[in-house]
């Protein structure tokens, strides 16, 4: 039961029936989103994230999914995302970006496929990619001061920020042709394009994210200031829409 996956595929009958079992008929949706439904699952290293959707009954089983959590937890498939179709419904204009991402890529393994027709507000949407972005840019310069210039440090802020922007240039794209693509490249190659930004900035954050560089310390300090400055370029331009 506790052995990770090579694939996020083999998981899906067992869990689906261990759902099935806690919450029966209360079960509306199960789906999996983010690195495992977009091709970039990392097998010890890569979370299975999983929405579950119930009826507001099912809401009041919750208790009874605790052993079913942690079991599930030793194969890599983090404590789930529990919602109700009404929460979904009435929360896509505080949480936006978060429902679009889940939308662009997710695979619905059990029941009813509640993000593939949801819809989103152009001023929500570009209201949230303005927040999300400056909140990010002042988490960078924090985090920058307190690294002091050390390489190695620099190199985990790069890689613990950079899935997010992942999701917010996904917005912007959504946001500017009603488009995304879903692989972390592509997304890097058009949101550059698009937008006139610098793409060997991103390009290079990518790298160290995945961990295939071999950056030194001197240059990760300078990938680091122009991811900054790439990102405020960003930000201005997100403003200016």
């Amino acid at each position: 039961m506790s052995r990770i996956p090579d694939s996020p595929e083999e998981i899906f009958v067992p869990l689906i029936q261990d759902y099935l079992r806690v919450f029966a008929g209360e079960l509306v949706s199960l789906i999996i989103y983010g690195s495992a439904a977009g091709g970039l699952y990392i097998k010890g290293k890569s979370d299975i994230n999983l929405l579950v959707v119930l009826t507001p009954a099912g809401m009041d089983k919750l208790p009874q999914a605790f052993s079913l959590i942690s079991q599930w937890k030793k194969r890599r498939v983090a404590v789930p995302l529990v919602l109700t179709k009404k929460f979904i419904a009435v929360s896509l204009d505080s949480y936006p970006i978060e429902f679009l991402n889940m939308k662009n890529s997710h695979i619905l393994i059990y029941g009813e496929n509640v993000l593939e027709k949801l819809e989103f507000q152009h001023d929500n949407l570009r209201l949230q990619i303005e927040r999300e972005l400056r909140g990010k840019l002042i988490h960078l310069r924090q985090g920058y001061l307190e690294a002091e210039g050390n390489g190695r440090k620099l190199r985990k802020l790069i890689s613990a920020s950079f899935t997010a922007f992942i999701s917010i240039f996904n917005a912007l794209l959504y946001l500017k042709k009603g488009s995304a693509p879903q692989g972390r490249r592509e997304t890097i190659k058009e949101v550059t394009a698009v937008f006139a930004v610098d793409t060997e900035a991103f390009s290079n954050c990518a790298s160290i994210k995945e961990g295939v560089d071999k950056f030194s310390r001197k240059e990760v300090e300078e990938i680091f200031g122009k991811y900054v400055r790439e990102v405020e370029n960003i930000c201005n331009i997100v403003d200016a829409l």
